[in-house]
């Protein structure tokens, strides 16, 4: 029997013992051939209008995923070659040399590692068209997604992973080379030391933690600069971190230290057996904890805000494109050919027809304002009333002799008393001053900055167009303007750049669906893979200090403690582990998801408690999954 067959035969007789990092194994090669292959499919780059970005997009994040899953890896492979170590020093005591037990160690691991690939490229396989369906549903199209299989992924894969496993197989047969016979025996023997509890770390802990939530959540400065941002929120992140390993390695410890004092509780059934078990395991896991708050809060507060921001994109397209097609008039010839095509498009007819008529001026407001606003965009009354009515707003103004009403500029947190009173002195040759009496919303035409639109009364614009000409613009509002793929494609072209959104609607809100579900579909996937990857952290952490503890829990069974009791306390025990890095990520996704959600000024508002409350549920009901397999088979291991 050759020392391959011989791996071959250990691997297929146990199996079980296997089974944990083979998962591991496929699991990461499953999502990142999933994921792959979604960049190289040609149908879903056909079908999409960016799909550049879809590429740069799909390229950084297979970085990511490349990154997260190697660590992932070699942190399954660290948990299962510690349980080997005994079987390591047990093949050497029976006179295998340190070498033939190393190249078993690789062909057993190399061998794991091309099964776990196979399989994994066939369950990949098979969920890239799923993953493909659900990508164009969150695009807006109606595609049909072939079954197929992509060349170039299964190598992409294949490399990755082979480079990965065969990282890990070296590892392992060095293992043999860095541990003593009597440390391979003793490996799962090492047990932690009481972790002392400190009033002055816990103090600072919690001080940190303070200060970087205050940094975090204070209202942003009247000029956001760059060097604000990196200075201000990078200082946060550090603290943040700091604070919260401080907070799992000495705050914890303290109040489970405080609760055996309570003599009424800590005597009370098997809480003396979780205070003490769980005080124990603090000080090796305050790191694992703190990695795991650190990446749910990170995962939660990004997918919330990308989330909001996919199901904001109607209405931010419509803030950036108030008609479905709009362009700057170039003479009745060209109107007339923009016209005809938008009236040939009978599946969308036209509800509303406009002739918006826009003053250019310049002119000094009566207080300083952190916003350009040169030129000023003059429009009538009878224009923005006439707006209003044909995209059915609310809005209305009423104005006279020099009175003015300022449109809310995009993207900013102006109020009514911010303009209420105050004037704007107009070029001389425009004559005279504005009074503001009133600010409105409701823009008029497709963004272009500075966004700064002034309503006068009809008077008065009649006024300032003898001194300067108009720009004349048209806009058409369509049925169904969601689905005028055909027509807006062929007026962009005609148009061009008259503005510096697009001046078809549809562009405007597919591309923003386009960015928007790309953005959250990658971070649902890494989510998803952050949360499997953390959730597995945990669960193997468990399991090795299940095997380690085997021996305590045989001597509580034999002074009298019942199976039942056992596993009653074996489920409190897990249910800390889990919930209080869990916990802590939920809070600090909160902090972090109010900074991004008032950052992004198009996600401010209630619409973030949704997609918040969504990104803890899946949470919540990942982390509970593993909860009940991690106490299932850590009860099997200790209470048999």
């Amino acid at each position: 029997m050759t020392l391959f067959s011989l791996a071959k035969k250990n691997i297929k007789g146990n199996f079980s013992s296997y089974l944990v990092y083979f998962i591991s194994l496929v699991f990461s090669m499953v999502i990142y051939f999933t994921f792959v292959s979604l960049q190289y499919s040609e149908k879903i780059q056909e079908n999409i209008l960016l799909s550049d970005t879809m590429n740069f997009m799909f390229m950084a994040a297979s970085f990511v995923l490349i990154v997260f899953a190697a660590v992932f890896i070699l942190y399954s492979n660290s948990f299962f070659m510690r349980k080997r170590k005994k079987e390591v020093g047990l093949y050497s005591m029976l006179g295998l040399k340190k070498k033939t037990i190393g190249r078993l160690l690789f062909y057993e691991n190399l061998i794991m590692g091309i099964l776990a690939l196979a399989v994994g490229i066939l369950f990949g396989t098979i969920l890239s068209k799923l993953f493909s369906m659900i990508l164009i549903h969150l695009m807006g199209s109606t595609s049909e997604i072939d079954f197929g299989m992509s060349i170039e992924a299964i190598a992409q894969t294949a490399i990755v992973f082979m480079v990965i496993i065969l990282f890990t197989s070296i590892q392992g047969y060095r293992l043999i080379y860095r541990f003593k016979l009597i440390e391979l025996f003793n490996a799962a023997k090492k047990g932690e030391q009481i972790p002392k509890s400190s009033l002055l770390s816990s103090t600072i802990g919690i001080l940190l933690l303070v200060i970087s939530y205050w940094l975090i959540l204070r209202p942003f400065p009247e000029e956001l600069t760059n060097e604000y941002i990196q200075l201000n929120y990078g200082t946060a992140l550090i603290i943040l971190i700091l604070g919260t390993h401080l907070f799992f390695r000495f705050v914890t410890v303290s109040l489970l230290k405080m609760t055996q004092k309570n003599k009424s509780y800590y005597y009370k059934g098997t809480n003396l057996i979780e205070t003490a078990q769980l005080i124990f395991r603090l000080k090796g896991n305050a790191r694992t904890f703190t990695l795991i708050a650190i990446l749910s809060a990170a995962t939660i507060s990004f997918f919330g805000a990308t989330y909001g921001g996919y199901y904001g994109n109607e209405r931010q397209a419509k803030e950036d494109v108030p008609f479905s097609y709009s362009h700057l008039s170039h003479g009745d010839t060209f109107d007339k050919k923009v016209e005809a095509i938008v009236k040939e498009d009978r599946n969308h007819p036209v509800v509303a027809q406009l002739t918006i008529p826009v003053v250019e001026a310049k002119g000094k407001l009566s207080f300083n304002l952190d916003y350009l606003t040169d030129p000023m965009k003059i429009i009538s009354e009878e224009t923005f009333n006439s707006v209003s009515s044909a995209l059915d707003r609310k809005d209305t103004v009423s104005l006279s002799g020099n009175e003015a009403a300022v449109i809310k500029p995009r993207l900013t947190k102006f109020t009514d008393h911010d303009f209420q009173g105050e004037t704007i002195a107009l070029e001389p040759d425009f004559g005279g001053m504005l009074k503001m009496v009133d600010m409105v919303e409701g823009h008029v035409l497709p963004f272009e900055f500075p966004d700064f639109f002034i309503v006068v009364s009809n008077g008065k614009f009649k006024q300032l167009s003898s001194v300067s000409t108009p720009l004349v613009y048209k806009a058409y509002e369509v049925v169904d303007e969601q689905t005028t793929a055909k027509t807006s494609k062929e007026l962009s072209i005609l148009v061009g750049e008259d503005f510096q959104v697009s001046p078809t609607y549809y562009v405007e809100y597919k591309e923003g669906k386009e960015g928007n579900a790309l953005n959250l579909f990658i971070m649902g996937f890494l989510g998803l893979v952050f949360l499997a990857a953390t959730g597995s952290i945990i669960y193997f952490k468990q399991l090795t200090e299940a095997n380690e503890v085997k021996s305590e829990y045989e001597i509580l069974r034999k002074i009298g403690v019942g199976k039942k009791e056992l596993s009653k306390s074996i489920q409190k025990q897990t249910l800390f582990i889990f919930g209080l890095p869990l916990l802590v990520g939920l809070v600090h996704g909160a902090a972090i998801l109010h900074f991004t959600s008032n950052f992004l000024s198009n996600l401010i508002g209630a619409k973030m408690f949704v997609p918040m409350l969504t990104a803890t549920l899946a949470f919540i009901g990942i982390y509970f999954l593993y909860y009940v397999l991690t106490v299932k088979t850590y009860n099997s291991i200790v209470n048999k």
